[in-house]
């Protein structure tokens, strides 16, 4: 969560959205945080930072989130919904193993190493990040 809170701190985002998010992140429940499908709450936390990040001026009050959650990569759709009721819809993908590639950091066996990839860049590893509508 320490990678999260300089970018909401700085969003314009509603306040009962912040508090659920803080509570979602720490293990509570958010009815302003719609989820379809199984999804990791790390992995929640990486998108909406990166939405806070590339858009601190959305005024969002909720969200909803579709996507794909693999070993190394998480990618789908986030829905803003602002106080003005406007839907924000961003395409993303997020993948430590594209990243480590990008890095040219390998481990012992060979492989990309995503793990190293996930740990020192964290929420950065967004190989798409596009606005739909």
């Amino acid at each position: 969560m320490p990678e999260l809170l300089p970018y909401l701190d700085a969003a314009a985002v509603h306040p009962e959205f912040k508090r659920e998010l803080l509570e979602f992140v720490r293990g509570g429940d958010a009815s302003r945080i719609e989820l379809e499908g199984y999804t990791p709450r790390v992995k929640v936390e990486r998108v909406l930072t990166q939405l806070f990040h590339a858009h601190p001026d959305l005024s969002v009050e909720r969200v909803r989130l579709r996507a794909r959650s693999g070993c190394s990569d998480f990618s789908g759709e986030i829905v803003a919904v602002t106080s003005d009721a406007t839907e924000h819809t961003f395409s993303f993908t997020w993948c430590c193993s594209w990243k480590a590639e990008q890095e040219g950091w390998k481990d012992c066996f060979g492989f990309w190493d995503q793990a190293r990839a996930a740990r020192e860049f964290g929420w950065r590893c967004f190989q798409k990040w596009e606005l739909v509508s």
